[in-house]
Protein backbone atom coordinates (compact mmCIF):
# COMPACT_ATOMS: atom_id res chain seq x y z
CA UNK A 1 0.00 0.00 0.00
CA UNK A 2 1.24 3.46 -0.50
CA UNK A 3 1.89 6.17 1.97
CA UNK A 4 0.07 9.16 2.49
CA UNK A 5 2.22 12.38 2.14
CA UNK A 6 2.88 14.24 5.44
CA UNK A 7 0.48 16.78 6.50
CA UNK A 8 1.36 18.53 9.07
CA UNK A 9 -1.75 20.84 9.34
CA UNK A 10 -0.69 22.83 12.79
CA UNK A 11 2.51 22.98 12.06
CA UNK A 12 2.46 24.61 8.30
CA UNK A 13 -0.37 26.90 9.89
CA UNK A 14 2.46 28.16 11.91
CA UNK A 15 4.58 28.75 9.15
CA UNK A 16 2.26 30.68 6.97
CA UNK A 17 1.39 33.35 9.83
CA UNK A 18 4.78 33.93 10.48
CA UNK A 19 5.17 34.29 6.83
CA UNK A 20 2.16 36.20 6.28
CA UNK A 21 3.52 38.43 9.22
CA UNK A 22 6.74 38.97 8.02
CA UNK A 23 5.01 39.90 4.62
CA UNK A 24 2.83 42.33 6.06
CA UNK A 25 5.71 43.83 8.04
CA UNK A 26 7.79 44.55 5.05
CA UNK A 27 4.75 46.31 3.20
CA UNK A 28 4.76 48.69 6.03
CA UNK A 29 8.38 49.44 6.19
CA UNK A 30 8.56 49.71 2.05
CA UNK A 31 5.60 52.19 2.26
CA UNK A 32 7.50 54.03 5.47
CA UNK A 33 10.41 54.50 3.16
CA UNK A 34 8.47 55.56 -0.51
CA UNK A 35 8.99 58.52 0.46
CA UNK A 36 12.41 59.29 0.49
CA UNK A 37 14.36 56.13 -1.60
CA UNK A 38 13.50 55.45 -5.00
CA UNK A 39 11.71 51.70 -5.35
CA UNK A 40 14.32 49.78 -7.29
CA UNK A 41 17.19 50.95 -4.65
CA UNK A 42 14.82 49.41 -2.04
CA UNK A 43 14.59 46.13 -3.50
CA UNK A 44 18.01 46.45 -5.09
CA UNK A 45 19.30 46.19 -0.84
CA UNK A 46 16.44 43.79 0.33
CA UNK A 47 17.23 41.23 -2.32
CA UNK A 48 20.81 41.37 -2.51
CA UNK A 49 20.81 41.04 1.13
CA UNK A 50 17.95 38.31 0.69
CA UNK A 51 20.47 36.70 -1.91
CA UNK A 52 23.09 35.95 0.70
CA UNK A 53 20.99 34.44 3.46
CA UNK A 54 19.33 32.44 0.85
CA UNK A 55 22.76 30.88 -0.68
CA UNK A 56 23.35 30.17 2.82
CA UNK A 57 20.22 27.87 2.93
CA UNK A 58 21.65 26.50 -0.48
CA UNK A 59 24.78 24.90 1.19
CA UNK A 60 22.60 23.15 4.14
CA UNK A 61 19.93 21.86 1.34
CA UNK A 62 22.88 20.33 -0.77
CA UNK A 63 25.12 22.58 -2.19
CA UNK A 64 25.47 24.39 -5.20
CA UNK A 65 24.62 21.65 -7.83
CA UNK A 66 21.11 22.09 -7.05
CA UNK A 67 21.16 25.59 -8.49
CA UNK A 68 21.30 23.86 -11.57
CA UNK A 69 18.36 23.48 -14.21
CA UNK A 70 16.78 22.47 -17.21
CA UNK A 71 14.22 25.20 -17.12
CA UNK A 72 16.31 28.54 -16.93
CA UNK A 73 13.38 29.89 -19.48
CA UNK A 74 10.86 29.07 -17.35
CA UNK A 75 12.60 30.15 -14.38
CA UNK A 76 13.20 33.65 -16.26
CA UNK A 77 9.61 33.88 -17.08
CA UNK A 78 8.72 33.06 -13.25
CA UNK A 79 11.24 35.34 -11.84
CA UNK A 80 9.68 38.60 -13.98
CA UNK A 81 6.52 37.82 -13.35
CA UNK A 82 7.09 37.80 -9.32
CA UNK A 83 9.02 41.33 -9.97
CA UNK A 84 6.05 42.82 -11.71
CA UNK A 85 3.92 41.36 -9.46
CA UNK A 86 5.98 43.01 -6.15
CA UNK A 87 6.74 46.28 -7.72
CA UNK A 88 3.36 46.72 -9.23
CA UNK A 89 1.87 46.49 -5.61
CA UNK A 90 5.19 48.37 -4.24
CA UNK A 91 4.19 51.26 -6.22
CA UNK A 92 0.81 51.39 -5.19
CA UNK A 93 1.66 51.62 -1.33
CA UNK A 94 3.51 55.00 -2.06
CA UNK A 95 0.10 56.37 -3.07
CA UNK A 96 -3.04 54.63 -1.35
CA UNK A 97 -3.16 52.90 1.75
CA UNK A 98 -2.02 49.96 2.90
CA UNK A 99 -4.99 48.21 3.52
CA UNK A 100 -6.59 49.59 0.04
CA UNK A 101 -3.58 47.78 -1.53
CA UNK A 102 -3.48 44.82 -0.11
CA UNK A 103 -7.36 43.89 0.09
CA UNK A 104 -7.48 44.49 -3.92
CA UNK A 105 -3.85 42.30 -4.15
CA UNK A 106 -6.42 39.75 -2.64
CA UNK A 107 -8.46 38.92 -6.22
CA UNK A 108 -5.11 36.92 -6.98
CA UNK A 109 -7.01 33.78 -5.84
CA UNK A 110 -10.07 34.57 -7.76
CA UNK A 111 -7.96 35.11 -10.95
CA UNK A 112 -6.44 32.16 -10.78
CA UNK A 113 -10.06 30.42 -10.64
CA UNK A 114 -10.91 32.01 -14.03
CA UNK A 115 -7.55 31.66 -15.66
CA UNK A 116 -7.22 28.21 -14.64
CA UNK A 117 -9.92 27.40 -16.97
CA UNK A 118 -8.23 28.19 -20.22
CA UNK A 119 -5.19 27.28 -19.46
CA UNK A 120 -4.63 24.62 -17.38
CA UNK A 121 -8.48 23.51 -18.99
CA UNK A 122 -9.69 22.98 -15.57
CA UNK A 123 -13.67 23.05 -14.59
CA UNK A 124 -15.25 25.71 -12.70
CA UNK A 125 -18.86 24.89 -11.28
CA UNK A 126 -21.41 27.88 -11.25
CA UNK A 127 -21.35 28.14 -7.55
CA UNK A 128 -17.74 29.07 -7.33
CA UNK A 129 -17.66 31.12 -10.45
CA UNK A 130 -20.39 32.97 -8.40
CA UNK A 131 -18.24 33.33 -5.87
CA UNK A 132 -15.46 34.92 -8.19
CA UNK A 133 -17.92 37.11 -9.80
CA UNK A 134 -18.82 38.53 -5.93
CA UNK A 135 -15.22 38.97 -5.25
CA UNK A 136 -14.23 40.76 -8.07
CA UNK A 137 -17.89 43.03 -7.78
CA UNK A 138 -15.41 43.92 -4.42
CA UNK A 139 -13.05 45.07 -6.28
CA UNK A 140 -15.03 46.99 -8.90
CA UNK A 141 -16.35 48.88 -5.63
CA UNK A 142 -12.76 49.20 -4.20
CA UNK A 143 -11.73 50.94 -7.34
CA UNK A 144 -15.06 53.76 -6.88
CA UNK A 145 -15.96 54.04 -10.57
CA UNK A 146 -18.53 57.02 -9.70
CA UNK A 147 -16.43 58.93 -7.59
CA UNK A 148 -14.64 61.62 -9.70
CA UNK A 149 -11.23 61.84 -9.92
CA UNK A 150 -10.79 64.46 -7.11
CA UNK A 151 -12.25 62.68 -5.03
CA UNK A 152 -10.04 59.43 -5.01
CA UNK A 153 -6.98 59.28 -3.07
CA UNK A 154 -4.70 58.39 -5.85
CA UNK A 155 -5.63 58.37 -9.77
CA UNK A 156 -6.92 55.86 -11.79
CA UNK A 157 -4.21 54.07 -13.31
CA UNK A 158 -3.02 53.74 -9.59
CA UNK A 159 -5.68 51.61 -8.06
CA UNK A 160 -4.93 49.61 -10.99
CA UNK A 161 -1.49 48.55 -9.92
CA UNK A 162 -2.77 45.94 -7.09
CA UNK A 163 -4.90 44.52 -9.52
CA UNK A 164 -1.73 44.31 -11.82
CA UNK A 165 0.00 42.45 -9.30
CA UNK A 166 -2.67 39.78 -8.50
CA UNK A 167 -2.55 39.41 -11.95
CA UNK A 168 0.80 38.83 -12.58
CA UNK A 169 0.93 36.76 -9.26
CA UNK A 170 -1.74 34.39 -10.64
CA UNK A 171 0.06 34.29 -13.58
CA UNK A 172 3.08 33.10 -11.86
CA UNK A 173 0.85 30.41 -9.74
CA UNK A 174 -0.54 28.97 -12.97
CA UNK A 175 2.09 28.83 -14.73
CA UNK A 176 4.64 26.89 -11.99
CA UNK A 177 1.35 24.55 -11.93
CA UNK A 178 1.21 23.61 -15.18
CA UNK A 179 4.76 23.23 -15.96
CA UNK A 180 6.17 22.44 -12.81
CA UNK A 181 9.09 22.83 -11.32
CA UNK A 182 12.17 20.50 -10.02
CA UNK A 183 13.73 22.50 -7.97
CA UNK A 184 14.40 23.05 -3.87
CA UNK A 185 12.24 25.75 -2.15
CA UNK A 186 16.13 27.36 -1.51
CA UNK A 187 16.66 27.70 -5.57
CA UNK A 188 13.77 28.67 -6.22
CA UNK A 189 14.19 31.81 -4.20
CA UNK A 190 17.79 32.23 -5.92
CA UNK A 191 16.65 32.49 -9.00
CA UNK A 192 13.55 35.07 -8.06
CA UNK A 193 15.94 37.16 -5.48
CA UNK A 194 18.81 37.69 -9.13
CA UNK A 195 15.80 38.32 -11.18
CA UNK A 196 15.06 41.71 -8.53
CA UNK A 197 18.34 42.75 -8.87
CA UNK A 198 18.77 42.68 -12.45
CA UNK A 199 15.28 44.35 -12.69
CA UNK A 200 16.58 46.90 -9.96
CA UNK A 201 20.12 47.16 -11.46
CA UNK A 202 18.42 47.96 -15.32
CA UNK A 203 16.58 51.00 -13.47
CA UNK A 204 19.41 51.81 -11.84
CA UNK A 205 21.21 52.65 -15.26
CA UNK A 206 18.17 53.83 -17.03
CA UNK A 207 16.56 56.30 -14.36
CA UNK A 208 18.87 55.82 -11.36
CA UNK A 209 20.30 59.75 -11.48
CA UNK A 210 16.65 60.59 -11.20
CA UNK A 211 16.24 62.35 -14.79
CA UNK A 212 12.99 61.29 -15.76
CA UNK A 213 11.08 61.91 -12.06
CA UNK A 214 12.02 65.80 -12.55
CA UNK A 215 8.76 66.59 -14.20
CA UNK A 216 6.79 63.03 -12.47
CA UNK A 217 3.86 64.54 -10.17
CA UNK A 218 2.55 61.23 -9.01
CA UNK A 219 3.73 59.65 -5.98
CA UNK A 220 4.01 56.17 -7.21
CA UNK A 221 6.25 57.36 -10.50
CA UNK A 222 8.29 59.14 -8.69
CA UNK A 223 8.85 56.29 -5.92
CA UNK A 224 9.73 54.16 -9.49
CA UNK A 225 11.40 57.29 -10.92
CA UNK A 226 13.49 59.18 -7.84
CA UNK A 227 17.38 58.98 -7.86
CA UNK A 228 19.09 56.73 -5.48
CA UNK A 229 20.31 58.64 -2.04
CA UNK A 230 23.01 57.14 0.23
CA UNK A 231 20.37 55.79 3.13
CA UNK A 232 20.58 57.12 6.58
CA UNK A 233 22.37 55.19 9.40
CA UNK A 234 19.02 54.43 10.79
CA UNK A 235 17.79 53.41 7.61
CA UNK A 236 20.22 51.14 6.90
CA UNK A 237 18.59 49.33 9.49
CA UNK A 238 15.05 49.39 8.05
CA UNK A 239 16.84 48.00 4.67
CA UNK A 240 18.47 45.60 5.85
CA UNK A 241 16.19 44.33 7.87
CA UNK A 242 13.74 43.75 4.82
CA UNK A 243 16.58 41.74 3.32
CA UNK A 244 16.87 39.64 6.54
CA UNK A 245 12.93 39.37 6.19
CA UNK A 246 12.32 38.27 2.73
CA UNK A 247 14.36 34.98 3.14
CA UNK A 248 11.73 34.84 6.31
CA UNK A 249 9.06 34.81 3.83
CA UNK A 250 10.26 32.35 1.68
CA UNK A 251 11.35 29.77 4.44
CA UNK A 252 8.32 30.18 6.03
CA UNK A 253 5.51 30.26 2.73
CA UNK A 254 7.92 27.34 1.23
CA UNK A 255 7.91 25.16 4.39
CA UNK A 256 4.39 25.83 4.71
CA UNK A 257 2.72 24.53 1.52
CA UNK A 258 5.83 21.74 1.34
CA UNK A 259 4.02 19.91 4.87
CA UNK A 260 0.62 20.93 4.33
CA UNK A 261 -1.63 20.48 1.35
CA UNK A 262 -2.74 23.94 -0.59
CA UNK A 263 -6.28 23.93 0.40
CA UNK A 264 -5.18 23.75 4.07
CA UNK A 265 -2.64 26.70 3.63
CA UNK A 266 -3.80 29.17 1.56
CA UNK A 267 -7.20 30.60 3.46
CA UNK A 268 -4.60 31.70 6.27
CA UNK A 269 -2.74 33.99 3.87
CA UNK A 270 -6.67 36.27 4.32
CA UNK A 271 -4.97 37.07 7.65
CA UNK A 272 -3.06 39.62 5.80
CA UNK A 273 -5.75 41.75 5.67
CA UNK A 274 -6.89 42.60 8.89
CA UNK A 275 -2.66 43.12 9.39
CA UNK A 276 -2.62 45.73 6.74
CA UNK A 277 -5.31 47.36 8.35
CA UNK A 278 -3.83 47.46 11.60
CA UNK A 279 -0.45 48.97 10.15
CA UNK A 280 -2.15 51.22 8.19
CA UNK A 281 -4.07 52.46 11.33
CA UNK A 282 -1.21 52.50 13.45
CA UNK A 283 1.56 53.85 11.76
CA UNK A 284 -0.16 56.18 8.85
CA UNK A 285 -3.27 56.87 10.79
CA UNK A 286 -5.29 55.71 7.83
CA UNK A 287 -8.68 53.25 8.47
CA UNK A 288 -10.75 52.18 5.15
CA UNK A 289 -13.54 54.51 4.42
CA UNK A 290 -16.65 52.62 3.60
CA UNK A 291 -16.08 50.93 -0.12
CA UNK A 292 -12.98 49.38 0.73
CA UNK A 293 -14.33 48.09 3.89
CA UNK A 294 -17.48 46.49 1.55
CA UNK A 295 -14.29 45.49 -0.85
CA UNK A 296 -12.76 43.85 1.71
CA UNK A 297 -15.56 42.00 2.81
CA UNK A 298 -16.82 40.89 -0.49
CA UNK A 299 -13.05 39.75 -1.43
CA UNK A 300 -12.20 38.34 1.42
CA UNK A 301 -15.24 36.01 1.85
CA UNK A 302 -15.43 35.03 -1.75
CA UNK A 303 -12.56 33.96 -1.61
CA UNK A 304 -12.29 31.78 1.43
CA UNK A 305 -15.40 30.16 0.14
CA UNK A 306 -13.25 29.26 -3.01
CA UNK A 307 -10.58 28.10 -1.02
CA UNK A 308 -13.18 26.13 0.98
CA UNK A 309 -14.89 24.16 -2.32
CA UNK A 310 -11.15 23.19 -3.55
CA UNK A 311 -10.57 21.97 0.05
CA UNK A 312 -14.32 20.00 -0.43
CA UNK A 313 -13.40 18.94 -3.74
CA UNK A 314 -10.14 17.39 -2.94
CA UNK A 315 -11.38 15.58 -0.09
CA UNK A 316 -14.45 13.82 -1.75
CA UNK A 317 -11.59 12.81 -4.87
CA UNK A 318 -9.40 11.36 -2.07
CA UNK A 319 -12.04 9.59 -0.47
CA UNK A 320 -13.70 8.03 -4.03
CA UNK A 321 -12.61 4.01 -4.45
CA UNK A 322 -9.82 3.24 -6.54
CA UNK A 323 -10.45 0.95 -9.48
CA UNK A 324 -7.87 -2.12 -9.93
CA UNK A 325 -7.34 -2.86 -13.49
Amino acid sequence: MSQTPTNNAALAIAFVLGGVAAISFNDMLIKQLSGGYPLHEIVFIRSFVGLILTLFLIRMEGGWQILKTRRPVLHAIRGLLIVVANMSFFAALAAIPLADATALFFAAPLMITVLSIPILGEKVGPVRMTAVIVGFAGVIIMQRPWADADQLQASRLVLLLPVLAALTYALNQLMTRKLGVESKASALSVYVQLAFIVVSVAFFLVAGDGRFAENATDPSMQFLLRAWVWPTSSDWVWLLGMGANAAVIGYCLSQAYRIADAATVAPFEYVGLPMAVFWGWVVFGDLPVWEVWAGIALILGSGLFVFLREKQKARVISRAPVRRR
